[in-house]
């Protein structure tokens, strides 16, 4: 007879410590499977040197053999469907249920519908927990119960629940010996999905109290190492959100903090608003005529525009799969105003090169510069290349490092006069929006 197990579905919370999905698991009746599973649908659309894919690949592997060392357990890593993965686990336990954590993106979700209609066939549990985020969905709304779509607000409203209630971290390091003992259990390596290990190194994370504290002072110059490079990290779960919200929380400077309510706030905006991921939250703003140049298109996305903070954060990106958060408000502006491409083209070269992506504040952060988004900048507001350059890189030193050409004869000329462009962006704008 065929054991009764319960499953927890690792995802986007690649860690054994403050894991509410993988605690609520641990704590049931029945012992636990956990498992991974490499999903064909989404490997299929990316690079086969992907380095998300390697950084997952390691995470699994750490936390592989911190089951091996410390309890002598394991962990299932399956390759392909996951409905066809979830039909083939049913045949070989008795499933009381699966426990997870929910995800928000339009593709998850409707994974996740399917996973549950079938597991009901099975008469199985399908539980979802919130891990990735403080606050989701309806948690922090207006009085009349609709989404804030302007940052401020919702940022007030975030900072006053948080601060009044106590953030609970969930124990699930603690209960490890509910896991199964098999030891035999389902495993990939990089090659048999179809990848290698990448290149490019995805860094740890680094918080403590000085860099939270000099934050703001600090955080717009693409010079200095002043960013804590945890983008990844919650991306993919390696970190507990609600462990770095309460160390954020701890200093007197909140800018940080902050940071962590926008990824909130467009996580809600696109669970409120799926529409957005490929039509733009005001609905004017789809009537612009971009231009579309691929040639354009192309100069931008090598760093070989003329203008060298562009090109800079450009060539940053393409070598090391991060971009400081001031060059990338700049490119955007820049590829969306001076070249009037398509925001959704920027958007998915993002998508495809940024370690940190994540759908929600990619295209948030896209709509943001294109003017078309919620609380967006003005579409009036264009970034000028050049004076930028005064503001943040006044000694060259982001620049010469990656552009170190920019005073050679061999460094292009600018693709647009930054005047021209202006004028022609607003001329453009108007037309569309007055229309």
């Amino acid at each position: 007879m065929k054991k009764t197990i319960n499953i927890f579905w690792f995802r986007r919370d690649l860690r054994l410590h403050d894991n509410h999905g993988l605690f609520e698991a641990l704590s049931s009746e029945h012992p636990v499977l956990p498992v991974f599973i490499f999903d064909i649908e989404i490997l299929d659309k990316l690079p086969k040197d992907d380095a998300r894919v390697t950084f997952i690949f390691d995470a699994l592997e750490h936390i592989k053999s911190t089951l091996k060392g410390k309890h002598r357990k394991s962990l299932a890593i399956y390759f392909g469907k996951p409905l066809d993965i979830y039909k083939t686990i049913c045949e070989t336990y008795h499933i009381n249920t699966v426990f997870t954590n929910h995800d928000y993106e339009p593709y998850a979700m409707k994974r996740d519908a399917e996973i549950e209609a079938f597991l009901k066939t099975k008469s199985i549990n399908f539980k979802t927990f919130k891990d990735q985020v403080i606050f989701e969905r309806n948690d922090i709304t207006k009085a009349d119960g609709t989404p804030y779509v302007v940052y401020t607000p919702y940022m007030k409203v975030w900072k006053s629940h948080f601060k009044s209630q106590k953030i609970t971290s969930y124990p699930s390091e603690s209960l490890l010996n509910e896991i199964i003992d098999e030891q035999s259990l389902p495993n990939v390596d990089l090659e048999t999905i179809g990848f290698t290990r990448s290149a490019q190194h995805i860094e740890d994370y680094k918080i403590n109290p000085e860099l939270i504290s000099t934050y703001e002072d600090l955080r717009n110059f693409p010079a200095k190492d002043a960013t804590s490079k945890l983008g990844p990290h919650l991306r993919f779960g390696t970190v507990s959100v609600r462990v770095m919200a309460n160390k954020a929380n701890q200093s007197k400077n909140e800018v940080f903090l902050q940071e962590l309510i926008w990824r909130e706030f467009f996580m809600q905006i696109l669970w409120h608003f799926p529409h957005t991921v490929t039509k733009s939250f005001k609905p004017s703003y789809d009537r612009i005529i971009w231009r579309n140049n691929e040639e354009e298109f192309k100069a931008w996305c090598e760093g070989k525009t003329g203008y060298p903070l562009v090109d800079a954060g450009m060539r940053q990106l393409n070598a090391t799969g991060f971009m400081h958060n001031r060059v990338r408000m700049l490119v955007g502006s820049f590829l969306c105003k001076h070249l009037l491409i398509d925001w959704r083209w920027g958007e998915a070269y993002f998508a495809e090169k940024l370690h940190d992506y994540e759908m929600a504040s990619n295209i948030g952060n896209w709509q943001w510069v294109a003017g078309s988004g919620v609380d967006a900048a003005p579409y009036f507001r264009i970034f000028n290349p050049t004076t930028q350059i005064e503001k943040f890189d006044k000694n060259l030193e982001y620049i010469r490092q990656w552009v170190p050409e920019f005073q050679e004869l061999t460094y292009p000329q600018p693709i647009v006069d930054h005047k021209f462009a202006r004028e022609r962006c607003l001329k453009v704008y108007k037309e569309a929006l007055n229309n």
